[in-house]
């Protein structure tokens, strides 16, 4: 093994610690379960991921970040207490520019709410959950 192909390795293990999908298949990492998860997204699969839920909910992170790790476990908290009502999903920024680009994600943690596939809030910075459940209720039925 030459030295790209084991810190491809480590990079990919730490990922995975850092999402919480260790013993998990890339599929199931990917999807989140009908319980409430947070689907991991890429440039690929955004756009279908917005458009096909009535209210998204989106955080754009990096694994670098601190107010990032601090923001996940809220987001996962509230993809639990929303499940079936708001689809969850993360982008990472650094593996994704084109739709991070294309959102003007500037500062990170951004969490963007969409709405019929249309952005309609976004939250820049790390709040603490009853924040964010708080601007999120104004467009859960």
């Amino acid at each position: 093994m030459d030295e790209n192909e084991e810190l491809e390795l480590i990079r990919k293990r730490k990922m995975e610690e850092l999402l919480g999908v260790s013993g998990k298949t890339a599929a199931e990492a990917k999807s989140p379960s009908a319980s409430g998860g947070v689907a991991v997204l890429s440039d690929a699969s955004f756009d279908s991921f917005v458009s096909g839920n009535a209210v998204a909910l989106v955080d754009f992170w990096a694994p670098w970040c601190g107010p990032c790790r601090m923001v996940s476990p809220a987001v996962e908290k509230l993809a639990a207490e929303y499940a079936g009502r708001v689809a969850f999903g993360k982008v990472n920024v650094d593996e994704n520019p084109s739709t991070s680009s294309r959102f003007n994600i500037m500062g990170i943690p951004t969490l963007l709410i969409f709405r019929n596939g249309s952005p309609a809030d976004s939250i820049v910075g790390a709040l603490p959950k009853a924040a964010i459940a708080q601007r999120l209720n104004r467009f859960v039925a």
